[in-house]
């Protein structure tokens, strides 16, 4: 999702710090935004952190070879005029808490699936079970319904609920935040001397090819225009304008597409070959290309419209290769198969992760000003765990969907931060 890029919808983005990985996709790393201090360090991160005791217990009291993911611990307390503690953004306007509550009805709507039954059999907390997942999320609703404040939403959360928090890239809970969205390409349904770049439907085939997959030079040639000399051939889907966009489109995992005649649809996550990604950016900087310090979407992409010969040398560099379906109009959806929620929807490594799951995000995230200008602000919000993708790898990544349009994609492409991750389960 993201015209600006960032992402491998089903699949996702990284750079070079933690795959998927720093920053949207080609992101490498983020010049800091006006940052808006809080109160003492001990409330904008101490507290945040998993207790030494509870890290010390996870290294030293399992025999199982991976470390559990989650560690169960106690709410947080706010510290005294610390507003980034609370979502507090619930209680002021309606609209962001009805995106709350759409959201929390598709994971309940999930979570009674046949699916979330077998994702839930052999999940490796053995504490999180599907139905204790399904009652959380209904009294959490019913706490968002009744209560009036931030803060005593956080209170009743203290009260009922436990925390199971990620224990992060570093075994304490820092979390490396980045974001995605879903772009707006124009696109035709039909090659023309103006439409030349496809994306593609999945070929029907696709579960009896011989691994390892061709490599996307073999698929799609080092200009994305020969896929008619090989298994690609008849499997186009739309057509771009753009060298770049079909594959940012890759890097998303989805588009809203607007066509010649006016009207509007999108595709969206069919499949990928099993290749991980590779970030283009990070090459340019391996390159010498760009500086590592400072380097931004903008910055990957100004450098691509200045030479876009090479974009025919980088974006072969990447293997990994995705193929779409068209939506018709749906919303982009999640790798649970619901529709995500602009600043409600995360994206996590499933293999992990509670699928479906409530969840309490804190990190840095920009958001535009009154005058205009990008900030940063450290927040936390209520998510759903509703999506994954083929670099959000681990314990330490979570990838924030921020909804359609450029306004989400200018904030996508500097959104890279540290921070935690909390799932809230009833006592």
């Amino acid at each position: 999702m993201k015209k600006t890029l960032a992402r491998l919808g089903k699949f996702n983005k990284v750079i070079a710090i933690s795959l998927p990985v720093v920053l949207s996709i080609l992101l490498v790393r983020m010049p800091s935004l006006a940052h808006q201090e809080l109160s003492p360090p001990e409330c904008r991160v101490q507290k945040w952190d998993i207790p030494v005791s509870l890290t010390a217990k996870n290294q030293n009291a399992l025999t199982q070879k991976q470390k559990a993911p989650l560690i169960q611990r106690l709410p947080v307390t706010c510290c005294q005029g610390d507003i980034s503690c609370l979502d507090e953004v619930l209680y002021g306007q309606i609209a962001d808490k009805k995106a709350l509550l759409s959201a929390i009805a598709r994971s309940l709507e999930y979570l009674q699936t046949a699916n979330a039954v077998a994702a839930y059999q052999n999940y490796s907390v053995a504490e999180i079970k599907r139905d204790r997942v399904f009652k959380s999320l209904k009294r959490f609703r019913e706490l968002l319904l009744k209560t009036n404040s931030a803060t005593e939403l956080h209170q009743a959360i203290e009260r009922e609920f436990v925390l199971y928090q990620s224990v992060g890239k570093d075994t304490k809970g820092s979390v490396l935040f980045t974001a995605y969205y879903e772009p707006l390409y124009a696109a035709s349904r039909v090659p023309t001397a103006e439409y030349r770049y496809p994306v593609y439907r999945l070929p029907p085939d696709f579960n009896s090819w011989t691994k390892p997959h061709p490599i996307r030079l073999e698929l799609e040639g080092a200009d994305g225009l020969q896929s008619a000399k090989g298994k690609l051939r008849g499997l186009e889907l739309f057509w771009f304008r753009d060298r770049l966009e079909p594959y940012l489109t890759q890097i998303e995992g989805s588009a809203r597409l607007q066509l010649p005649d006016g009207t509007q649809t999108t595709i969206g996550y069919a499949g990928n070959t099993a290749y991980n990604y590779k970030s283009i950016g990070r090459e340019l900087v391996n390159d010498g290309k760009l500086p590592l310090q400072g380097i931004t979407m903008p910055i990957i992409l100004d450098y691509f419209q200045k030479h876009p010969q090479e974009l025919n040398i980088y974006i072969p560099r990447d293997r990994s290769f995705v193929f779409f379906q068209e939506n018709h109009g749906e919303p982009a959806q999640g790798s649970i198969n619901v529709p995500l929620t602009a600043e409600r929807s995360i994206a996590t490594d499933k293999s992990l992760m509670p699928p479906g799951a409530l969840a309490l995000i804190r990190a840095s995230i920009p958001f535009v000003n009154p005058t205009g200008k990008m900030e940063e602000r450290i927040v936390s919000r209520y998510v759903l765990d509703q999506d994954t993708g083929g670099a959000i790898k681990g314990a330490g990544r979570v990838d924030y969907f921020l909804g359609t349009g450029k306004l989400a994609g200018d904030r996508a492409g500097v959104t890279v931060s540290n921070g935690q991750l909390f799932y809230l389960l009833l006592k």
